[in-house]
């Protein structure tokens, strides 16, 4: 029977947590596979509530429990490898703990893995539920990686890894920086299904302005050199065009990308292999909550 892992990462949103497992139990009920769960507790300020969960699908459930406070990425690395080397599994499924990685569509996932079991399955947002100053900031944020780095990234964490996949990936620096940046550079034999970005169970998103600009600087510093050969080139045709009218308003584009591509360098300094090696060095415990 084939063996599959979903990898969830979490930050003290416990009570959104809980009600995803038992919308997931729901949903593999047909599945006819072993389904696991780990959590990846990324050093939460609150304690785990305790609760009984009627759960009868999913074989087990554990979180491992971070000494130190990674960011969600670092944790995804985390588990990716503590996986890789430590467990037996056919794929891993990797989604948010808040509900926004709408739970109905694992099917769809688990269907499109069926059918092509060695490709990884993403699954691309066709809509989302945020608010539209927030949709104005994603799409700015998808034309730009466009732009500068030469990829259309459509999804972001929630996918479907066959375990060789997620084997790649923990062997590059990138992975400990951005998720969806590095399967779109390591894992080219990709297939996708659609998603709508579903709407959080509990309280407020934790993706603010600031970690929506961690995020798209650290999937363009995967593709860096993309970044910089289109960068100087933009520099050099734009330059050549506006060299007769040189003034502090024609040399504002200038300045503002190469302040990009500062950031861009500097936010390239996230990727660390040697962090990534060493990742399974900040799991401080692993709790069984719950086991068939």
């Amino acid at each position: 029977m084939k063996k599959f892992v979903i990898l969830i990462s979490i930050y003290n949103d416990w009570k959104s947590l809980f009600k995803l497992l038992e919308n997931i139990d729901f949903q593999i009920v047909d599945w006819n596979v072993e389904v696991s769960i780990l959590i990846v507790n990324d050093a939460s300020t609150e304690k785990k509530p305790k609760a009984e969960l009627n759960l009868k699908n999913i074989k087990l459930v554990r979180v491992m429990n971070m000494k130190q406070n990674r960011g969600h990425a670092r944790c995804n690395a985390t588990g990716l490898k503590f996986l890789t080397e430590k467990e037996n599994f056919d794929y891993v499924i990797l989604m948010d703990g808040d509900g926004e990685d709408n739970p109905e569509e694992l099917t769809s996932l688990f269907n499109k893995s069926k059918d092509n079991p060695y490709k990884t399955v993403t699954a691309n947002r066709i809509k989302r539920s945020e608010g539209p100053f927030f949709k104005l900031l994603y799409e700015s944020h998808k034309i730009l990686t466009y732009v500068f780095a030469g990829k259309l990234i459509k999804f972001g964490n929630y996918s479907c890894l066959p375990k060789e996949a997620a084997a790649r990936l923990v062997k590059e620096a990138c992975t400990w920086s951005s998720f969806s940046g590095s399967v779109t550079k390591i894992l080219q034999d990709r297939i996708s299904v659609p998603s709508t970005r579903g709407q959080r169970y509990f309280g407020p998103s934790q993706m603010n302005l600031f970690n929506l600009l961690i995020h798209s600087f650290s999937i363009m510093a995967v593709f860096k050199t993309n970044v910089i050969i289109r960068s100087i080139l933009f520099l050099f045709i734009y330059l050549f065009f506006v060299s007769n009218n040189l003034s502090v308003i024609t040399l504002f584009p200038v300045l503002a990308v190469l302040f990009f591509l500062f950031l861009i360098i500097l936010t390239s300094f996230r990727e660390n292999i040697e962090e990534l090696n060493k990742s399974l060095e900040n799991i401080g415990s692993i709790d069984i909550v719950k086991r068939s």
